[in-house]
């Protein structure tokens, strides 16, 4: 058969078997000779601007702020950001993965070459009434399925799909990671800058006991007993939101070791090692770009848009079982009655050819499995359109947080200031019987600071976290695997070790003096 002759007729036969399937011949040429539609990356809703864009505090321009907790100026928490991304568990089990997904592309890269490839051999013996004759063989077997509808080159681009998937998917872990252990270290920092407060509070309860108590002694007819019971109730619930408190840092740290990737232990030298006790302060600003950038700062997005883009192949592959499979099978062979004459001319034979495989009278198995693995593309699709909705929300959210959180903090400091100098006035009043000056006006003004000082600690670990919400939402933190921040160490290994001290609170004024105990 002429040559011009045979490629017309392959292409009567390309025209008529994509004819008879889901992909028109238009369609089959411009995918690469390959069945099946070719993935467009879908659209995702992305808001124009952030909601608080105005505020000054918002800055769309500025840093990358990839490594993001590096804005805290805290190298302990710097140290355990390195550390955990060495040795926490979750983190080498998503590592894992991608050395699966990388096989799983191998795999899919072998498919693409001839399939089958055996080597047999044997001996026979066998008679025939009183003759018995013998017989050596030895054979080398090749079958190759051509890509003639795209299936193997399909399965290849969606193996590596899936193994970027698993690369965002380590980088989403990341994120998360870095996420827990800041929110974590600022969580144990704000509840022991309570337990501080508190135990301030508890110092003043003591002393007020005390002189309540000496005064009912000498008869002092101002001070009553039940002042006294009420002073020991005041100086009791203190005690106990202390030990409540040590509850909550003691479950944070045991949280922050389970992230470290070391069994659960007692870290207060580790936490105590760094050259900050107090809540981590932050900028007044936060740089979160455009939100466009979601696309491609997010790695569970990138992530769910390469799913997506590995399941579109799987469309292609389902259609590719309306066509018959060409093959193109050979054999080479010895075979003789004696061993030593097996590999010569006379013994070889082989044999190549041509066939072909075509499933028919499927009962709408093919057309139901495209269906089906269409849907599942859907399915993918509305998931990352999805994702990109829920990144867009939880940055907002992060947002709000931390530019609210700020004023909240201003107004309960103002508070806890204006509380202090209502309690010195009450205590000096009290102390000198001033008509009026009862023991319950004291006892409102201690329960109100209490609470007041409480909020004013907790707002400012909402700034903090809110900062930290907006980073992991924003999807920094997994370039970290690219390298160690510069820095991460030097500042934490040549600053001394602060030990917690007895001083007051940023901006309060001094706890008033001890009332005097008369003699």
């Amino acid at each position: 058969m002429r040559p011009g002759l045979l490629r017309s007729v392959c292409w009567c036969l390309v025209v008529l078997l994509t004819a008879n399937g889901c992909t028109s011949p238009v369609q089959y040429l411009r995918n690469g000779l390959k069945v099946g539609p070719n993935y467009v990356t879908p659209p995702a809703p992305v808001a124009q601007h952030w909601i608080d864009a105005a505020d000054k505090r918002v800055r769309v321009e500025g840093e990358d702020p990839c490594l993001w907790w590096t804005v805290f100026d805290d190298p302990l928490l710097n140290r355990m950001m390195v550390d955990a991304s060495r040795q926490n568990l979750t983190l080498r089990e998503a590592g894992f993965r991608i050395l699966q997904s990388r096989a799983q592309l191998g795999i899919a890269y072998g498919t693409f070459f001839p399939q089958n490839q055996n080597a047999s051999g044997g001996y026979t013996r066998f008679g025939v009434s009183d003759n018995f004759f013998d017989s050596w063989n030895f054979g080398f077997n090749l079958g190759w399925e051509l890509d003639f509808w795209g299936r193997f080159r399909r399965a290849i681009t969606a193996a590596e799909d899936d193994l970027d998937a698993s690369v965002f998917n380590y980088d989403a872990v990341l994120v998360t990671l870095m996420g827990d252990i800041a929110s974590s270290y600022v969580q144990v920092r704000t509840d022991q800058e309570r337990i501080r407060l508190l135990q301030r509070i508890v110092a003043i309860q003591q002393n007020v006991l005390t002189f309540i108590n000496a005064q009912l002694q000498v008869g002092f007819r101002g001070v009553t007993d039940v002042d006294r019971a009420q002073a020991e109730s005041n100086l009791k619930q203190s005690l106990a939101q202390i030990v409540n408190l040590e509850i909550s840092v003691r479950v944070n740290q045991n949280r922050l070791c389970t992230l470290l990737g070391i069994p659960t232990q007692d870290i207060d030298t580790i936490l105590n090692s760094g050259p900050k006790t107090a809540i981590p302060k932050t900028p007044d600003y936060v740089v979160v770009g455009m939100p466009a950038d979601l696309l491609r700062r997010r790695p569970d997005v990138r992530r769910a848009e390469r799913e997506a883009a590995a399941q579109a192949e799987l469309i292609g592959i389902a259609e590719s079982d309306f066509y018959p499979a060409i093959t193109i099978s050979g054999t080479l062979g010895w075979q003789a009655t004696r061993l030593p004459d097996l590999f010569t001319p006379q013994g070889f034979n082989s044999n190549v050819g041509p066939s072909f495989q075509w499933q028919l009278l499927n009962y709408g198995r093919i057309i139901n499995n495209v269906r089906a693995q269409d849907a599942r593309f859907q399915q993918l699709v509305v998931a990352y359109q999805n994702s990109v909705l829920r990144a867009d929300e939880e940055v907002e959210n992060g947002i709000v947080t931390f530019l609210k959180a700020q004023k909240r903090a201003r107004l309960l400091q103002e508070s806890v200031e204006s509380a202090y100098m209502a309690l010195g006035v009450t205590l000096a009043r009290y102390e000198k019987g001033i008509a009026g000056a009862d023991f319950n006006r004291y006892a409102v003004i201690e329960q109100n600071l209490v609470l007041q000082q409480d909020q004013w600690a907790q707002a400012q670990g909402q700034v903090a976290q809110g900062l930290i919400q907006v980073y992991r939402s924003l999807g920094g933190g997994w370039q970290i695997r690219l390298g160690p921040p510069a820095g991460a160490f030097a500042a934490l290994d040549a600053a001394p070790a602060e030990q917690p001290t007895n001083e007051a609170p940023r901006h309060l004024p001094p706890v008033p003096e001890p009332i005097p105990v008369p003699q």
